[in-house]
């Protein structure tokens, strides 16, 4: 049996999501799962240096840290799979965004966990960097999920949506027509935002099941404030993270409406998650709409965008075989196998890139 292996943190910056799979086909199989949490004192300085400017010191040292944990995840995964290392191709490490520019002059991405230290700690090769290959071809470098999603869950006799609530909320259009094309982008903030405005006020990494958010009460005028954002009436190909939605966002915002309480801030952020989905889903019915990501934990998420679709059929992935949980680091590992067999890794009708390009760094065993 071949199998690969998954590492994936994204912009909630509250650990690492390591799966070790195999593929048949369309198909993937589950060996084991695995999550590393960050340290506090990591994820505050990983925090810190996705906010504001980190000097080359702190971000080389971040680079060296986080690429230990990835290696150590990836460990911790074999280990609980019961199989021998040698039986693993290859690692897709995603790595820790730190910053995202599309746009301008001179558009960046930076990911740091060092992937040569990921190889020579587990003695397997080890694939990342997957986001600059496609913005050199001019394309956004986000969101790479959408090739996987559709390689793996369209169907030609439904219209599905697939929607990831991680700490950046991005959506997969998958037209059961297969002369249409994938539409996929990243609609706005999801958990990055309420994660960040519920450790500033309580101290709580995150809002457990989204208890403080059910004891607010949306502010409606917070609300169309933050709805007012350029970002969110622009047209795909589009992506974002923490270097536009941060807590100064939050806090500039909520500058302006002074007499709300925290916890009415709270629910309104998660409104926000929910009419940002909501307002850029495709305007035709009649598809399914299946969703991933940490945010499927907080019922109140779920049940506030299961009001705001009333006529959209709404699920999990694992209804189409893939815990919620481990969409993404699947997707890693697939676009680990993608690279070392030479097939490209993105959707240029997804990220705007010229074409099709074959993604990621390898750094052999």
């Amino acid at each position: 049996m071949e199998a690969w292996i998954g590492l994936m943190s994204g912009t909630s910056m509250d650990g690492i999501d390591a799966v070790l799979v195999s593929f048949n086909g369309r198909h993937s199989h589950i060996i084991s799962s695995h999550t590393e949490p960050y340290p506090d004192a990591v994820r505050h300085r990983l925090l810190s240096a996705s906010q504001n400017q980190a000097a080359p010191d702190e971000l080389g040292e971040l680079d060296t840290l986080t690429g230990s944990l990835f290696a150590q995840a990836a460990t911790e995964v074999i280990r609980k799979g019961e199989i021998s290392p040698s039986s693993v191709r290859a690692i897709g490490s995603h790595g820790q965004t730190i910053r995202h520019q599309p746009s301008g002059a001179s558009p960046f991405t930076i990911q740091i966990g060092n992937p040569a230290l990921i190889s020579e700690a587990t003695g397997i090769t080890t694939v990342a960097d997957f986001r600059r290959r496609d913005m050199a071809s001019g394309g956004q470098g986000a969101p790479l999920v959408p090739a996987f999603h559709k390689a793996f869950f369209s169907s030609d006799s439904e219209d599905r949506c697939l929607l990831n609530l991680g700490g950046i909320a991005n959506i997969t259009w998958l037209p059961a027509d297969p002369t249409l094309p994938v539409v996929g982008f990243d609609t706005g903030p999801a958990n990055a935002l309420m994660d960040a405005w519920c450790l500033d006020q309580t101290g709580l990494p995150f809002d457990s099941e989204g208890h403080w958010a059910k004891e607010g009460n949306v502010d409606s005028d917070l609300l169309t404030d933050m709805l007012s954002d350029a970002y969110f009436s622009r047209k795909p190909p589009k992506s974002t993270g923490k270097e536009r939605f941060n807590l100064d966002w939050v806090k500039t915002l909520a500058g302006r409406h002074p007499d709300t309480p925290a916890e009415d801030i709270q629910r309104t952020l998660l409104q926000l998650t929910v009419a940002s989905v909501a307002n850029q889903l495709p305007k035709q019915g009649g598809f399914r709409l299946y969703v991933c990501g940490g945010g499927t934990r907080n019922p109140v998420l779920m049940e506030e965008l299961g009001k705001a679709l009333p006529d959209t059929r709404l699920t999990l992935t694992s209804e189409l075989g893939l815990d919620p949980q481990l969409v993404e680091p699947v997707a890693f590992a697939w676009l680990a196998k993608q690279a070392l067999e030479g097939q490209p890794g993105n959707l240029p009708d997804v990220t705007g890139a010229k074409g099709p390009r074959i993604l990621g760094a390898i750094y052999p065993a």
